[in-house]
């Protein structure tokens, strides 16, 4: 939050006030369960997004009963049926949050004992996620631990040799790329995937969001890229703490912002890929920034990477062992990912439970029995 004068955002914004309960209506923060209860208010008022409903409980219910129900994904999937609006800006009407039933205990102290029970359910359901988290950070530890003993193991037992010396000696030839003018439709309705750095998020290339005709590859700077390529990102602010490397297994283009890789015979691709990949702490500490603040490694650097010349039996192990180490470590971040899902399926069980009058006898009162500030008739005060 930030704090402005009353006379600057009086106008033009969503006013609520201390103890209400605000829930998003805009497609995708309302299906993400964004909802939340106005606390520590300056003033005890506030303002903000136009895309927001403003509920605000009576003497009969509290803020955090109606929070707890609105945070219910059975809510959520039925407020979606009733949206309104074009695809992308779909909103959540004020018609259904006001004839929609909330059951309500009869007494405050019976409110204050379910949503005590919640609270201490879904305390200990974080200690789990916390729990996940760190297993997930120690899982995403182990491959670079794998690889930087396999690549430190082949350094110690053969010859390293740089790049540029492999260029030299047509041991590998290093290919750029370019972007087909997105004027010319023709250049984007063929089947050649054209790689840009939003595709280098995986170790295998098989596809690329985007494709070009062989009139692009004829008529603009775009090229063919073979299959059995190692690509690198060159250019990007994605250079600041990461670098992207892939190995294609089809023919691909490439945009400006790469570098193609492509060994001859004595090097397998995966073998050099997974030795860059050991490099990158290294590379990274080798990127430039330009006047702009983009970020930029050039050729003559990326050159002087060594990569250990090892026969390819020896490469052959080399990548058998690291594809297995990545083959667990798949499978252990899938089952951590339905960990997850587990616990957000038991924290949405324990609300169901809570508010279908299995801890306590309730009734049911609509939310427009209560007094409810919606987004056109909350009441503006005047000036504190």
């Amino acid at each position: 939050m930030e704090v402005r004068p009353y006379s600057e955002a009086m106008r033009g914004f969503t006013y609520f006030e201390e103890g209400d309960v605000l829930f998003a209506k805009i497609t995708p923060s309302m299906q993400n369960g964004k909802c939340a209860v106005a606390r520590g208010l300056e003033g005890g008022i506030g303002f903000g997004s136009t895309e927001f409903h403003v509920l605000r409980p009576g003497q009969r219910v509290m803020s955090d009963w109606i929070h707890r129900f609105l945070r219910r994904l059975t809510f959520r999937k039925n407020a979606r049926t009733h949206f309104r609006g074009a695809v992308g800006q779909q909103r959540v009407p004020d018609e259904f949050v006001t004839a929609s039933l909330v059951p309500v205990p009869s007494d405050l102290n019976t409110q204050e004992r379910v949503l005590a029970r919640i609270d201490d359910l879904t305390a200990k359901l974080h200690r789990a996620r916390v729990i996940l988290a760190d297993i997930r950070s120690d899982t995403g530890r182990v491959m670079g631990a794998a690889l930087q003993e396999a690549i430190r193991d082949l350094d110690e037992r053969f010859e390293r040799i740089s790049l540029g010396e492999l260029a030299a000696k047509k041991r590998i030839q290093i290919m750029g790329g370019g972007t087909p003018s997105t004027l010319n439709a023709a250049y984007w309705s063929g089947p050649l995937p054209w790689v840009s750095p939003k595709d280098m998020k995986r170790w295998i290339i098989e596809d690329a969001q985007d494709h070009i005709s062989q009139l692009a590859l004829d008529g603009t700077s775009a090229r063919r890229i073979p299959r059995g390529a190692v690509l690198v990102v060159v250019r990007g602010m994605i250079l600041a703490h990461t670098w992207p490397i892939a190995v294609t297994s089809v023919d691909v283009a490439i945009n400006q912002d790469m570098k193609a890789l492509c060994p001859d015979g004595s090097l397998r691709p995966e073998h050099l890929g997974y030795v860059l990949w050991a490099r990158s702490r290294q590379v990274l500490s080798l990127v430039q920034t330009s006047a702009h603040g983009t970020r930029r490694l050039r050729t003559e650097n990326l050159l002087h990477v060594l990569v250990p010349d090892a026969p390819l039996s020896v490469q052959d192990e080399t990548i058998a062992h690291l594809d297995e180490v990545a083959s667990h470590l798949d499978e252990m971040r899938r089952l951590q990912e339905l960990d997850r899902e587990c616990l957000d399926q038991l924290e949405q069980s324990i609300l169901e439970i809570a508010f279908q009058g299995e801890l306590c006898r309730n009734s049911c009162v609509k939310l427009s029995r209560l007094p409810w500030a919606g987004l056109t008739s909350s009441p503006t005060p005047g000036p504190p």
